[in-house]
Order: structure tokens, then C-alpha cells, then sequence
């Protein structure tokens, strides 16, 4: 895995990852011009995007598929320099004929042995999560 960051310009970079553009913009009160999220906000992403492949697919293999599935994560900040993730929340929202249960456990293999971007941030903040079915 190999990831290439270029300036642009001010403060606004082009990410390279895998052949696919990603772009990086600071806020404007840093000299950015917001024309792309913040290194953060991707992280974020990440732990979404990994957790939310790793529950479609174990829900899958228990023949269960929402008629719609989406993953919210948030995260507090600390104030002080650098400011890192203090805090993180996921929610996982899923409409359709899904079973508690085993939108649970789809959810506890995810947190606790597949995901590999939340091994890394709960090494730096705890994670709660909420599930919420529709």
C-alpha cells in the first residue's frame, strides 16, 4: 500500500492512492480554501468505510441484506496541539427485515476482529457504537 500526497496549491494537496485522486484542502482560517475534506474527515471515512465492508459482508454470509444500510462516524477533538480524536461514536443504520441479533454479532466481529482501521484508532480513543434498525 502506497499513498502520495502533491501540493497544489495555498494549502490544498492531491492524494494519490491506488490510482484514485483524493483531494486535501485545510480550513480557510490556516490558509486552505476548503476544496477538498481534511486529513481527519478521511479518517473517519476509513473507519466507516472498513467497518461498514466488513458488516455487509458477514450479514451476507448470514443471508440477511437491508433494503438500505449506512454508517455515521463522529469524533471530539481535543483542544490542545495536536488536537487528536478524544472520543469516537459509530452508528449503524439499517432499514429492512433485519434481525437484532444478527446485526449485532455482524457488528461485534467487525469492531473486535476484522476492521483493521478501528484496531488502529482504538489504540488512540474509545469507540461506542449504536445500531439503529428501520
Amino acid at each position: 500500500m502506497k499513498s502520495t500526497v502533491t501540493l497544489k496549491e495555498a494549502m490544498y494537496f492531491n492524494g494519490e492512492l491506488d490510482g484514485f485522486d483524493i483531494p486535501i484542502d485545510a480550513d480557510e482560517a490556516v490558509g486552505g480554501e476548503n476544496k477538498g475534506p481534511k486529513p481527519q474527515g478521511l479518517m473517519l471515512t476509513s473507519l466507516g468505510g472498513c467497518t461498514a465492508m466488513d458488516v455487509i459482508s458477514i450479514l451476507r454470509k448470514m443471508r440477511v441484506e437491508p433494503d438500505d444500510f449506512s454508517v455515521d462516524c463522529e469524533a471530539d477533538l481535543t483542544e490542545e496541539h495536536p488536537r487528536v480524536f478524544k472520543s469516537i461514536k459509530i452508528t449503524y443504520r439499517l432499514k429492512g427485515d433485519v434481525p437484532r441479533d444478527k446485526a449485532e454479532k455482524a457488528i461485534k466481529l467487525s469492531l473486535e476482529r476484522y476492521c483493521g482501521v478501528t484496531a488502529m484508532l482504538i489504540k488512540a480513543a474509545p469507540i461506542e457504537h449504536q445500531i439503529i434498525i428501520e
